[in-house]
């Protein structure tokens, strides 16, 4: 569990997050599948939104332990928005605590970049990094030059933010895990910005999967597309490119307001070997934590702009401040999605070394030398 020894329960604030912390377990224990050492393997993706960005005031202390409580619960954590400055992060290992890890990008660069990083965090008591990593860059497109005939290579536009792969071990799998957070543009649902790029990464990770050479047969994408709908053509890109999401993430909406289907976790697998389980889901954390009833108790730390943006119905635009934009700068605007696979293929492999081998192959008991 994470660290909470420096909560001061004599405080209002304190006491606040220790009781929130205790519903919060419970929620976790009831909706999220037990960490079993050698059995599963709990995968999440979060965009904690602008992890560390002071746009709407500082992080309260305790949305750091709401927020290490949620992430403690998985084996390993995709985070998306983690910013140039890594003092959030850091503080969120400072309460995970030693056995945990994690690994990063460098920044993005360029206005589209939002100074932002890719990581992975994960429990080091399951999970070991397997020594791949690296940032996806899209390959050359490969044509004839019209004039000698020969074969040229011309490069493409990258993503505006660059993915990140990178392969894992947990018991007897290993994999790779790809993490993106793709382009938003304009309030579309098709934006053609965006379903280019998610065409394209997912396309180019496919053939990776498929390349004999690859460090790893199992290959998980999973991150941000800011995907509207699961009938939008940005949704479709990933299932044609031959990545299957899990059917019960399919009708689960990520979003805050959980009207967008904006994070996904999808595969490309070797059958058998890495299987995801029925478990998997949304995590909504609003429902113990920064809840729509709690706002009177953190007018003091909103401030001034709690009244000062309030126009028209002011009681409603001052809801709609905290719901909206204050507690998402304390959480996120998007929830955490999860997936449990299956690790521990024991008992096939031993019913494997039972099939009767093939003719010619048969093979004797040797007496021990």
């Amino acid at each position: 569990m994470p660290f909470y020894q420096n909560i001061n329960a004599h405080t209002v604030n304190g006491k606040r997050t220790i009781e929130r912390l205790l519903k919060l377990r419970i929620k976790l224990d009831n909706e999220i599948p037990q960490k079993h050492l050698e059995k599963n393997l709990l995968i999440a993706s979060w965009n904690i939104r602008e992890f560390d960005s002071p746009a709407y005031g500082d992080r309260l202390e305790e949305a750091f332990y709401y927020i290490a409580e949620i992430v403690s619960k998985f084996d390993i954590i995709a985070i998306q928005e983690v910013r140039q400055d890594l003092k959030a992060l850091k503080k969120l290992m400072r309460i995970l605590g030693s056995y945990w890890e994690y690994i990063i990008t460098d920044v993005t660069e360029g206005r589209q970049g939002n100074k932002e990083r890719l990581a992975f965090v994960f429990d080091t008591r399951k999970v070991k990094f397997g020594g791949l990593a690296g940032e996806v860059m899209l390959p050359p497109f490969k044509a004839k030059d019209p004039d000698t005939g020969q074969t040229i290579y011309q490069p493409v536009k990258q993503l505006a933010r660059t993915p990140y792969l990178c392969g894992f071990k947990a018991g007897w799998a290993d994999f790779m895990l790809s993490t993106v957070h793709i382009l938003y543009g304009t309030s579309a649902a098709n934006d053609p910005r965006r379903v280019k790029e998610i065409k394209d990464i997912a396309n180019a990770l496919a053939r990776k999967a498929a390349d004999k050479f690859e460090w790893s047969d199992n290959l998980v994408l999973l991150g941000d597309f800011n995907i509207y709908s699961p009938e939008d053509e940005t949704y479709s890109a990933i299932l044609q490119a031959g990545f299957e999401i899990p059917p019960q993430l399919q009708s689960l909406p990520s979003n805050a307001l959980q009207n967008k289907f904006y994070d996904q976790i999808a595969f490309k697998v070797k059958p058998g070997r890495f299987e995801a389980t029925n478990n998997a889901g949304i995590f909504n954390f609003y429902e113990v934590v920064f809840t729509e009833q709690d706002e009177e108790l953190y007018i003091p730390a909103m401030g001034d702009r709690y009244y000062t943006t309030s126009r028209g119905n002011e009681r409603q635009n001052k809801t709609l401040y905290y719901k909206t934009y204050w507690r998402t700068y304390q959480m996120s605007d998007h929830l955490p999605m999860w997936v449990e696979v299956k690790i521990d293929h024991t008992d096939d492999y031993l019913r494997s070394k039972l099939i009767p081998p093939q003719t010619g192959d048969e093979v004797t008991d040797a007496p021990s030398v």
